[in-house]
Order: structure tokens, then C-alpha cells, then sequence
């Protein structure tokens, strides 16, 4: 499900879960639960197997597991972000093809952000889902001012486009992108480990402030609209009409 390897004291994840690194229950429970079993490497590089590095949430297993499912899956995808946006070693972002939804939220909330191709983006209202706290202050935190028309257009950004708004720094080609995620990682290794975490937790603590001012509010608002009947019908249609463009 995710692949650990070792460069010379930098661990590189692999997310390995089907054609698109589909983000379901499983997939998001073991990210920090890999992140613990590296806690020890000097930084983390990220990316995915195959043509995306992850295509987003698995909606069919949200319709499919109904609310009950969903009650399960929106905190693991709140721990799974966090644990990667407080990982207090450099971590580093290889995104090797499409990073959408949470995808791009997973990407986000790392250190630094190395495309090489596909696009990514925030889909979430596209599909009639709204975020939760955890994710929507960690991509305010990336974004900065290109939030509001990421979220509000739930369109798609070309690796060009990401750096243009500062939500990926460089683009690289296919065949260098992990070199590069490495060199990157290591660069940012310089800095003693306890100066970079306590830089890093300085940097993100406003956006750590506005989860726990906003999280008991908002959260219970964002399961009842995920686990809604109209929401799911609305997905049902969203997935119907993904399979029909996929076929043409």
C-alpha cells in the first residue's frame, strides 16, 4: 500500500494502491502510521506508483460505505495530513502525475512541492463535497491567496500554473523527479534537526490555530453534508459521468 525505501538516511514513501493511489480508509490510516516507522530518517520524500500520485478520495467506496463509512474516513484523512504537515523532519513532495482533492491536499502539506507532469487541484466541490478543517487550512497555508479561486472553481492546474501561484516550487522532468526530490531533501537536511522542526512548528502554527479554533465547529457540519443522501446521489452522478467521459 505505501513502499518505504532508503537513500542514504532519506526515506522515500511510494504510495502503491491501485491504478491511482485512490485515497480510501486504508490507504490514509497508513500514512502515519508508515511516517512513525521513519520517524527516525533525516527528511521524507512522497510520491506515488504508477500515473498519479493520487487521483484523490475513492468516492465509490464513500457511496458505497455510506455514512458510516465516512464517519471512519474523514478523520483518517485529517490524521494522515497532519501527520505529513507536522513530520518535524524535511519533507519533500515528488508528484509524479495527478495530485486532485486529496491528493493535492497530501501534496500540500509537505515541505516542499516537485511536479513533473498530470495536474492537480482541488475537485472537492466539483464532486458536491465540502472541506474539512484540517485540509482546508493546510492548503490556505500552501496557497495563500489562490485558495479561494482553487476551492470556489475546482479546476485543475498544470504543473506551469502550480508554480505560478507558489503551490508547487519547481517542475521537473519525469526521469529526474525523485534525483531531485532527493537533492532537495538533502539540502534541506543542512540545518541542525531540532532548528529545522522548531522553524517548521513556528511556520505552522497559524494554520494549526485555525484548525483547533475552527475544527469543533465546522467538522460536524462537514460529516452530515459527506454523509447526506443528496450528497451521495450527487456523486453517484459525478462517478457516472467520469465513466462515461473515460469511455468516449
Amino acid at each position: 500500500m505505501i513502499e518505504t525505501a532508503d537513500h542514504a538516511g532519506i526515506a522515500v514513501l511510494t504510495l502503491a494502491h491501485g491504478p491511482v493511489n485512490a485515497l480510501d480508509l486504508e490507504l490514509l490510516t497508513a500514512v502515519p502510521e508508515v511516517l512513525a516507522t521513519v520517524a527516525g530518517a533525516r527528511a521524507v520524500v512522497l510520491t506515488g506508483r504508477g500515473r498519479a500520485f493520487s487521483a484523490g478520495v475513492d468516492l465509490k467506496r464513500i457511496v458505497e460505505g455510506g455514512p458510516e463509512y465516512v464517519e471512519r474516513f474523514l478523520p483518517a484523512l485529517s490524521a494522515a495530513a497532519l501527520a505529513l504537515f507536522e513530520h518535524p523532519r524535511p519533507v519533500v513532495a515528488a508528484v509524479n502525475g495527478h495530485a486532485l482533492a486529496g491528493g493535492c491536499v497530501l501534496a500540500a502539506a509537505c515541505d516542499a512541492r516537485l511536479m513533473s507532469g498530470g495536474t492537480i487541484g482541488l475537485t472537492e466541490l466539483a464532486a458536491g463535497v465540502p472541506f474539512p478543517t484540517v485540509p482546508l487550512e493546510i492548503m490556505r497555508h500552501a496557497a495563500g491567496p489562490a485558495l479561494e479561486a482553487m476551492v470556489l472553481g475546482a479546476g485543475r492546474l498544470d504543473p506551469g500554473r502550480a508554480v505560478a501561484i507558489g503551490l508547487v516550487h519547481e517542475v521537473v522532468e519525469p526521469d529526474r523527479l525523485l534525483a531531485e526530490a532527493l537533492r532537495r531533501a538533502e539540502a534541506l537536511c543542512a540545518a541542525p534537526p531540532d532548528v529545522y522542526a522548531f522553524a517548521k512548528r513556528q511556520l505552522r502554527a497559524p494554520a494549526l490555530e485555525r484548525v483547533r479554533a475552527a475544527r469543533d465547529r465546522d467538522d460536524p457540519e462537514v460529516l452530515a453534508m459527506w454523509s447526506s443522501e443528496r450528497t451521495h446521489t450527487i456523486l453517484r452522478d459525478y462517478l457516472a459521468g467520469l465513466s462515461k467521459n473515460r469511455s468516449q
